[in-house]
């Protein structure tokens, strides 16, 4: 005869019960106490009935079991006689599980959970870590790609072999003829790293994603404007827009945080704006980084293109600097399709995406001789080597002075 135990380790109770000769274990993930052990009872009864009727179908009530696996060779031929018997047994233990709040899924004994019970787990214990947006990526990446995978795999099973075939299958060009990019398929595959690299450290097996590396991932397209280029697109940027652009060239501001700005941020006695927020997905956010909090020191431009913006908004009941009629900060898609491509279209400059605008900042910055700590602190980098890895080839290219301190020497010494 079955009967329910409780589990030492952690006060889980479990099914014990023999079928066809051999002593059976499932776990489930509820705690000792009268009222579940009353409905794991009845469960076991209608186990054990069905056992003795030589209806019993293990995957039926314990669908992720290995056990499952061993009897399904074996599985009892039912008779048209036991049929409704069997449906009725069946029906009565999904109610219950109902009730109790257990899955048809339960845990193996040996108590390693399926990916999406472990998953769930994992998103619910981290996510209050991370921001809004964050949250939504990841789960993005759980729901679309992750669980169709791995759902029906118990963590410990997923291997590196799982994992390889898996990256080739992101890596295949869609029926739309598209295809993920390295960085998006790294990062999908983090998601799962992270899952599988805590999943083993609580059931204690050896993850899959020993010694496999990220996909190289080709350097960021940094392509800023000439100082000359800013110019022309200053003086033909119409008067509802030049401030924006103004203050995207001559800050260095993302455009989350230009979109998330507030009047409250920004002090033109002290010249400078302090950043704490972002505009992300149509809703304030945290600031992309901790670093990213920050105070920017404002130029004579910058500071003449908020007293302009002032103007511009006047009217707007809006505690954004950047707004719509509606008070909200404008589209930024909206933005880049019916204003920003066209003016470059206009004066024939390459396309580029508006982002640029950041890059040209630096680069600007970095030209004209200023302390790379102090641009560093404006931009919300925590050191000065992105400035030297990334901006730093394109000084010569803005300023044509390549070389010419080392012109100056050679003239006066010789």
């Amino acid at each position: 005869m079955g009967s329910i135990r409780i589990r030492d380790e952690s006060g889980a109770l479990f099914f014990d019960f023999r079928y066809r000769g051999i002593r059976c274990k499932e776990l489930t993930k509820l705690k000792s106490n009268k009222a579940n052990i009353f409905k794991l009872e009845t469960i076991m009864k209608n186990i054990q009935k069905e056992i003795d009727a030589d209806t019993f179908c293990y995957r039926k009530y314990f669908p992720h079991s290995n056990r499952a696996d061993l009897f399904e060779s074996v599985a009892p031929t039912i008779s048209p006689a036991t049929t409704d018997e069997l449906v009725a047994g069946a029906q009565v233990a999904q109610e219950v599980m109902k009730q109790t709040g257990m899955k048809l899924a339960i845990v193996n004994i040996d108590g390693v959970p399926s990916f999406s019970e472990f998953s769930d787990l994992w998103f619910t214990e981290r996510k209050i870590d991370w921001k809004r947006s964050t949250q939504r990526k990841v789960n993005d990446i759980l729901v679309k790609h992750l669980m169709p995978r791995f759902k029906g795999r118990r963590v410990n099973e997923i291997s590196k072999a799982d994992i390889l075939s898996y990256r080739g299958v992101l890596a295949k060009v869609n029926d739309d003829g598209g295809q993920l990019s390295a960085a998006r398929i790294n990062g999908i595959l983090n998601i799962l790293r992270q899952i599988l690299a805590e999943a083993s450290d609580r059931y204690e097996f050896v993850t899959g994603f020993r010694s496999i590396k990220p996909l190289r991932i080709p350097k960021t397209k940094i392509e800023p404007f000439s100082l000359k280029e800013v110019g022309k697109i200053l003086e033909a940027a119409s008067s509802i827009y030049q401030p924006y652009l103004t203050i995207a060239f001559f800050t260095g501001m993302r455009t989350s945080e230009l979109l998330g700005l507030t009047w409250n941020c920004i002090d033109l006695d002290r010249a400078q704006l302090t950043i704490t927020q972002a505009w992300v997905e149509g809703e304030l956010d945290s600031t992309k980084t901790a670093e990213s909090e920050r105070t920017i020191a404002l130029s004579t431009p910058v500071i003449s293109a908020f007293i302009q913006q002032r103007k511009n908004t006047q009217g707007i009941e809006s505690e954004y600097v950047f707004c719509a009629t509606n008070g909200l900060p404008f589209n930024r898609h909206n933005f880049a399709n019916r204003i920003w491509h066209p003016l470059l279209d206009k004066l024939e400059i390459k396309r580029r995406r508006p982002y640029q605008t950041r890059h040209t900042a630096a680069t600007l910055w970095l030209a004209s001789g200023e302390n790379p700590e102090w641009i560093a602190r404006q931009m919300g980098h925590t050191s000065t080597r992105m400035l030297f890895t990334t901006y730093s080839r394109y000084v010569p290219d803005l300023t044509r002075k390549d070389g010419s301190a080392f012109e100056q020497l050679l003239s006066s010494q010789l």
